[in-house]
C-alpha cells in the first residue's frame, strides 16, 4: 500500500503576515509544498492529504485541483475548533486551532495507510522523501514512527531568531525527546538560545525536528486518549496547543513504543519572516538551475 502524505496548512502564519502557503516561489509560480507534493509523488506517495481552515478550500482547490489531477490522489479535511472533543466545551475566549497534534487527528477519516506529516511552509527536499517512504512501506507499524531529523546549523534564519525542537537521540538512533528551545540563533560561530533552559550553546550538529514525522494509522487512537487529557488539563487555557511532540514525548516515554530519528542529506528552507522569502526564492532557482526540479514542475 502506498502511503500518504498529510499537509499541516491551517495555521495563519502571524510572524510571517499573510497566508504564505499558498504564496509562489517557484519559477513557474509554485508553492513552497507544490515542491514537497513533487518529492513525495516521485518517492513513491500515492495520496495527499490537506489539512486547512474551511475557508481556505476555494483557494487550495483552485491551486492544487488541476495541478494534481492524474497525477496523485487527493483530499482535503478541515481542522475545527469542535472536532474530536468528545463533549468537551469549547472555551469562549478559545480563537485559535488547538495545535498540529490535532490537525493530524482531524486526518483520522482520510488516512487509513502509514503517513507522513509535513508543513506547508517548509521545504524539506528530495532525499527526506526517499527517506520517509522507505520507512513507512518497510518499517512503519503500530509500535514503530518515526521523524525526519535535520542538523540545526542549516536550519537558521539570517533574519531573525527561530524555535526549534531539539532532538536528543539514544544509542540506538531513536528519540529521547524533543525540547523546545527558543530564541536560536548564530553568533560568533556558535549556537545560542535566547530562554530560560540549558545549555545556552547547542552542538552545531544537533539534530532538530522541522515536523517530517512518520506515523502509522494508530496513532490516531492514540493521539484521542491524549487529546481528552489535554483538554481536562487545559480547560481554562485558550492558548494552550496541542503539538505533535507532546504526543511522541508520551508514546516513547509511556513504552508505547519507539520513535527512530531518521537523517537526512537534504537541506531544510522556510519562510518564517517576509525577509526570508527572496532567499527561499533563490534557492528554489538554484535548484532548478542544477536540474532537481524542472522550469515546471506540472508540466510534463
Amino acid at each position: 500500500m502506498q502511503p500518504t502524505l498529510v499537509i499541516l496548512a491551517a495555521g495563519m502564519a502571524s510572524r510571517y503576515g499573510s497566508l504564505k502557503q499558498i504564496q509562489s516561489f517557484g519559477p513557474s509560480g509554485e508553492t513552497i509544498m507544490e515542491y514537497s507534493i513533487y518529492d513525495a509523488i516521485r518517492a513513491g506517495f500515492g495520496k495527499v492529504v490537506f489539512i486547512i481552515r474551511k475557508e481556505f478550500e476555494q483557494d487550495f482547490r483552485e491551486i492544487f485541483g488541476e495541478k494534481l489531477q492524474g497525477r496523485v490522489r487527493v483530499d482535503y479535511v478541515f481542522q475545527d475548533l469542535n472536532a474530536f472533543l468528545n463533549g468537551a466545551p469549547v472555551p469562549a475566549d478559545r480563537t485559535k486551532p488547538w495545535g498540529t497534534a490535532h490537525a493530524v487527528l482531524c486526518a483520522k477519516t482520510a488516512v487509513n495507510e502509514p503517513f507522513a506529516v509535513i508543513n506547508a511552509d517548509d521545504f524539506y527536499g528530495r532525499d527526506a522523501f526517499e527517506q520517509a517512504y522507505r520507512f513507512l512501506v518497510r518499517d512503519c507499524n503500530e509500535k514503530t514512527y518515526a521523524i525526519i531529523g535535520y542538523e540545526l546549523l542549516k536550519t537558521l534564519s539570517e533574519h531573525g531568531t527561530v524555535n526549534r525542537g531539539v532532538c536528543q537521540v539514544d544509542s540506538k538512533g531513536n528519540l529521547e525527546s524533543i525540547a523546545e528551545r527558543l530564541n536560536i540563533s548564530l553568533k560568533d560561530g556558535q549556537i545560542q538560545c535566547d530562554d530560560n533552559l540549558e545549555p545556552k550553546v547547542l552542538p552545531l550538529k544537533s539534530s532538530v525536528s522541522m515536523n517530517f514525522w512518520c506515523f502509522h494509522p494508530s496513532v490516531f487512537a492514540v493521539s484521542q486518549e491524549m487529546f481528552d487529557a489535554f483538554l481536562k488539563e487545559n480547560a481554562n487555557n485558550p492558548k494552550s496547543e496541542f503539538f505533535i511532540p507532546i504526543v511522541a514525548d508520551k508514546f516513547t516515554k509511556s513504552g508505547l513504543g519507539v520513535i527512530p530519528v531518521i537523517p537526512t542529506s537534504s537541506n531544510w528552507f522556510g519562510v518564517t519572516y517576509k525577509e526570508d522569502a527572496p532567499s527561499v526564492q533563490a534557492s528554489l532557482d538554484a535548484l532548478v538551475e542544477k536540474g532537481e526540479y524542472p522550469q515546471n514542475l506540472w508540466v510534463s
